[in-house]
């Protein structure tokens, strides 16, 4: 039986939710989506703050989270992360940077309580950050 859980852990489990995916760097972007795509995910992607804004624009469904790079140009992941909740105000966040979260933090670009995704990460804690996010219960 523990045997059983350990596998469990080490295999996150997806869902049919649908995530947008924020980020500039292409490869890191693919990577995100085909993680996502694998466990079931329906996902969307922009390459910046202001295509994402358009894609929610348009979208017409239930947008359940947003990953998004918080150093981008023109527009900052927590600029970008108000916007889409006036737009989608369910939307859960979880922010990703190359930059350690107490770094960010200490900038003033995050607060602490955020969900942060430390770049570079495996297909397996993005896709456990994303499912423990999106079961995650509104205090």
């Amino acid at each position: 039986m523990e045997d059983e859980r350990a596998g469990d852990e080490l295999e996150p489990h997806g869902g049919q939710e649908t995530i947008l995916v924020v980020e500039d760097e292409e490869m890191i972007r693919n990577l995100a989506r085909q993680t996502l795509e694998e466990k079931g995910y329906s996902v969307m992607t922009a390459a910046s703050g202001a295509e994402a804004l358009s894609l929610c624009r348009d979208f017409q469904g239930h947008l359940a989270l947003v990953l998004t790079d918080v150093v981008m140009p023109l527009i900052s992941g927590t600029e970008l992360a108000q916007r889409i909740a006036f737009l989608q105000p369910q939307a859960k966040f979880v922010y990703m940077s190359g930059y350690t979260e107490d770094s960010i933090v200490r900038r003033g670009v995050l607060e602490h309580q955020v969900h942060f995704l430390q770049k570079p990460f495996s297909p397996a804690s993005l896709a456990n950050k994303v499912r423990e996010v999106l079961d995650e219960r509104p205090n």
